[in-house]
């Protein structure tokens, strides 16, 4: 759930009380604007969670220069705390962008729209997420190469996610192996629980889940997350690798508030630099080996569009001369579809004891994986996201609009539980049908079955004999022709409540020559011009089984060897 608290709250008293407990532990004051060179060896556009693993480690060559350039700022202050992410949605620190208006979904949102977050700040969108490391699923990676593309199986892909992480949590000897010790980024477990927490991790064990470590070699059951935290403070890529390569490497520029605009190519179809606008001026800077593109699943296939790389036939619509025409750049788009809006109501542990999910603050508490009904059982479908609360927690002040829920839908489905005590639960498509800007019906048939396994969940004896929970089963409005509980009505609830859970990937392919929306190889080199790589969530074939950041992690990481070896250095 997010809600734009920052309209209610002035950001500079937010920022004030932060930076009273926190002086000095956001401190991202090394912008190189006013000592820029001519030329580097290497560019990196985009300083998010690839962007900053790539530039970092591509700086670790003592002879290369590299030069990062950031849309945005710093991050602010107040995304160190964890509990205040809700401030930084619609934020400066986001892109603000909103989906086109759905035909066939979001019918319970204003406009049929929702909200796409995606961050515009030194880090990224690990500057504005929810924190959640999710690896994935080893079936994932596989895949990745059974479609041609060597060398991101889960074997050669796993090291990669050890080198980037620095874990803090409970280690057990079963998965130790497949941890990280030392890494630049920290992964801690949730620090704390509510008694909501234990009691799902308990209905999941009644249902014959285990607690499972959720980045382990396999994924099936119940998990207390995993954050990217470091002592409860917020960790980003900003925080992880580029500010502490700043201080050790003077061979790294960070230039930030530079807004790429092209990619400049010589005759030979050569990428020799780019062209950014900062504070009203455009600037150009060449690179002599190699310009890296890590703007993210949208930013990445639009700076390539903007720069002539892309489908012919649409960039001569926006008389943009041709580069080379590349079909698949902007397709294959992939994203988790989530239901929000599944509530219980729990009011027996608060009422009796003060103990029930209302004692703590709002948040996610479980993660789960359960079993695929359909293939292989161990690949799941879907992930389930348990959150203290209802979305009426707040007597409709700031939820709805930031949820972007229609008043209409609020008043009549939620406003009578305004004052209880209760939590949701959030079914997540893992592994979609959906491309682009095709929707599969499947798709809505797979979210139709996490509906039922959430009930099954929320009426397990830990749910619904020790605290008390009930469904909230009145009907859906606009789905009230259907029968409840059956399937064309949880196909309507899904039609109406379904919207992005903001994990963008795909939409710069990676795939063999044979494959026609193919737009970077496997070692992430571009199609059809030289001296240009993609290095981020854009390049996966198909997105993976949970929450993306840490994915990213890994493509920077390895995009990074990649490049190192094909300039004759050997990964360290």
């Amino acid at each position: 759930m997010i809600y734009r608290l920052s309209r209610f709250i002035p950001g500079l008293l937010v920022r004030l009380l932060v930076a009273v407990g926190l002086r000095g532990s956001n401190d991202h004051n090394y912008d190189a604007s006013d000592k820029l060179l001519y030329q580097y060896d290497f560019i990196v556009v985009g300083g998010g969670t690839a962007g900053g693993a790539v530039a970092a480690r591509l700086a670790e060559v003592e002879g290369w220069r590299v030069l990062l350039l950031e849309a945005g700022g710093p991050p602010p202050p107040e995304s160190v705390v964890p509990g205040l992410n809700v401030v930084l949605m619609q934020s400066d620190a986001d892109w603000n962008y909103f989906t086109v208006p759905q035909k066939h979904s979001l019918r319970g949102y204003v406009g049929r729209s929702c909200h796409f977050p995606t961050g515009r700040a030194l880090g990224g969108s690990s500057t504005i997420n929810w924190m959640m490391y999710v690896r994935g699923n080893r079936r994932d990676f596989d895949k990745w190469e059974a479609m041609g593309n060597p060398g991101w199986s889960f074997d050669n892909v796993l090291k990669y996610f050890k080198k980037s992480e620095d874990y803090r949590g409970v280690r057990r000897p079963e998965t130790a192996f497949y941890r990280g010790v030392g890494g630049p980024a920290s992964v801690e477990n949730k620090r704390w629980g509510t008694p909501l927490m234990h009691a799902i991790l308990k209905a999941g064990n009644q249902l014959g889940y285990d607690v499972i470590d959720p980045n382990g070699p396999e994924q099936i059951g119940f998990s207390i997350p995993d954050m990217t935290t470091k002592n409860g403070r917020r960790g980003t890529s900003a925080d992880s690798y580029i500010r502490p390569a700043v201080i050790r490497r003077p061979n790294l520029h960070v230039v930030m508030n530079a807004f790429v605009t092209q990619i400049l190519f010589d005759d030979r179809k050569r990428a020799i630099g780019v062209r950014f606008e900062q504070y009203g001026k455009v600037r150009t800077v060449m690179a002599q080996r190699e310009v890296v593109v890590s703007a993210g699943a949208v930013g990445s296939p639009k700076l390539l569009m903007l720069s002539g790389v892309g489908p012919e036939e649409h960039l001569r619509r926006h008389k943009i001369p041709v580069v080379v025409n590349l079909p698949g750049v902007g397709e294959n788009f992939q994203d988790h579809p989530s239901i929000f809006g599944l509530t219980w109501t729990a009011i027996e542990e608060y009422s009796r004891h003060g103990t029930g999910p209302l004692s703590c603050p709002l948040g996610v508490e479980v993660n789960a994986w359960a079993m695929s009904e359909e293939g292989d059982p161990y690949w799941p479908e879907l992930q389930f996201l348990f959150v203290s609360g209802t979305p009426a927690f707040d007597y409709g002040l700031f939820v709805t609009d930031g949820i972007g829920y229609t008043r209409e839908l609020f008043n009549k489905y939620y406003k009578s539980l305004i004052g209880l005590e209760g939590f949701t639960v959030g079914p997540m498509l893992t592994r979609p049908k959906s491309r682009g800007t095709v929707s599969h019906p499947d798709d809505v048939a797979t979210l139709v079955r996490g509906i039922k396994f959430a009930l099954t969940v929320g009426n397990a004896p830990a749910l619904r004999e020790e605290l008390g929970a009930r469904f909230h089963s009145q009907p859906l409005p606009g789905c009230e022709r259907e029968i409840p509980g059956s399937d064309p009505y949880w196909a309507c609830y899904v039609r109406h409540m379904a919207k992005t859970t903001w994990h963008p990937v795909g939409s710069c392919k990676m795939a063999p020559p044979s494959d026609p929306l193919g737009v970077v190889d496997h070692t992430l080199k571009v199609r059809g011009v030289s001296g240009l790589r993609v290095v981020d969530g854009s390049i996966m074939p198909v997105i993976t089984s949970g929450n993306t950041n840490a994915p990213c992690y890994m493509i920077g990481e390895k995009g990074a060897d990649l490049i190192k070896e094909d300039w004759g250095v050997l990964p360290g």
